[in-house]
């Protein structure tokens, strides 16, 4: 089989690979042990849907002749040291939905790419409709909190994961912002473009 992803393609979905793999230990644990309603079953697939995303990852990159890398970190496991471990529900909600709203970002970053490959294309708009409904729930969960907590204390919260989001982001990431301008422009050039043109 023909191998289809240059080095720095075949890191990156394997770092997207890791992380869905992260997130869905981290759900799958935090389902077990949430009370019958509504959180609890929305936890559940939240936790079913990240480990979905796993499996579609090392698809992918099978279909595109390769297997994935072994990598030991996943961009979440970096959030604890820069803010904290989570105390309760609402803070795990808020950490979710800032991370939540950085995969977002990233995958639809990544689907603008110029000569992106139609299986990760594919694998990406997959994920992406269930990002959205992750976002969605996380938010009514939390505005149901709002009662017990303030909605104070629940922004609060939520910017101060923001802020450790970012900081991880520049400090552990940077290393995925220079493959993802390497893979563009490598891209690009396969089209013909000149390099940075859909950045």
């Amino acid at each position: 089989m023909t191998i289809e992803l240059d080095q720095n393609e075949l890191w990156l979905l394997s770092f997207y690979r890791t992380s869905e793999i992260g997130g869905a230990l981290f759900f799958g644990r935090l389902a077990r042990t949430l009370q019958p309603g509504a959180n609890q079953r929305d936890m559940s697939r939240h936790f079913a849907d990240e480990a979905q995303h796993a499996w579609l990852w090392t698809s992918c990159i099978e279909r595109l002749g390769a297997h994935p890398l072994s990598l030991t970190d996943a961009y979440q496991d970096q959030y604890v040291a820069a803010a904290g471990l989570p105390v309760n529900l609402m803070e795990v909600l808020a950490l979710t939905q800032v991370f939540e709203g950085r995969v977002i970002n990233q995958y639809a970053r990544h689907q603008r790419a110029p000569g992106l490959h139609p299986f990760v294309g594919e694998t990406l708009e997959r994920i992406v409709d269930d990002e959205r409904w992750h976002l969605e729930w996380v938010r009514r969960a939390l505005r149901e909190m709002e009662p017990a907590y303030g909605k104070e204390r629940i922004d609060e919260t939520v910017r101060r994961f923001r802020e450790a989001d970012e900081a991880v982001y520049r400090q552990t990431v940077h290393e995925h912002e220079q493959r993802i301008a390497h893979l563009t422009d490598v891209l690009a050039r396969t089209r013909g473009e000149e390099p940075g043109h859909g950045r």
